[in-house]
């Protein structure tokens, strides 16, 4: 199948139990809660999304006719090729992290085995909404409003914090091995994270996430 990328590049993680951690980012185009245009924003089950999705124009974006050229490119974005084979006895192993808009709207079991064909460690970024394919090594979901989550396990559950809809009680899900409160981005990011820190602190499994990518002002 072809896959759409709207762009494809190297960074460190920003987010979660793997925050900086070298990566490549491979971000798909489009979602299933929104459509990323601006006039579809108020009617969108996931409204406060601050990401650009749509297209394939951004930095390493383009369309790819099959699982082994995406793979092949995401390889070429991959920065310490001077490492060689000792990356592996270091620990370096390549690592991808997929995400969107809603990467499982073409993220398939093709590109999987073909990301790690070249060597890669394959994480995922989904809204859960849908079923996540054998095969992936590192699963976040991050819920959005009430729309209904298919995929009620994984590695680690983000929630960007406050939604009216989907408040953390929901969210105590057995399966997954760590829970990370992410304050709401926006005008209101200090009254949003003062709330997330009193929760957390009044529930101990939750910890705080904070998007550093954004505080060190890298992609």
């Amino acid at each position: 199948m072809p896959y759409s990328v709207k762009e494809c590049f190297y960074t460190l993680q920003g987010e979660g139990a793997r925050s900086g951690r070298a990566a490549v980012f491979c971000r798909f185009s489009g979602c299933n809660l929104w459509s990323g245009r601006e006039q579809d924003r108020a009617a969108a089950r996931c409204d406060f999304c601050d990401t650009d999705f749509r297209g394939t124009d951004g930095d390493g974006g383009g369309r790819f006719e099959a699982a082994e050229a995406l793979a092949s490119h995401v390889a070429a974005r991959w920065a310490p090729k001077s490492l060689g084979r000792s990356a592996a006895a270091i620990g370096a192993r390549r690592y991808v992290v997929c995400t969107g808009g809603e990467p499982l709207l073409q993220l398939d079991a093709a590109l999987i085995q073909a990301l790690h064909a070249q060597g890669f460690e394959v994480a995922l970024e989904t809204n859960g909404t849908l079923p996540v394919p054998a095969g992936v090594d590192w699963v976040c979901v991050s819920p959005k409003a009430d729309a209904r989550l298919a995929q009620t396990s994984g590695d680690e559950l983000k929630l960007v914090f406050p939604q009216p809809l989907a408040p953390p009680e929901r969210f105590e899900l057995p399966r997954f091995d760590h829970w990370f409160l992410q304050p709401m981005d926006g005008p209101a990011l200090a009254a949003n994270t003062a709330a997330a820190i009193a929760y957390c602190k009044a529930h101990p499994r939750w910890r705080l996430g904070l998007q550093t990518h954004k505080i060190l002002g890298i992609a």
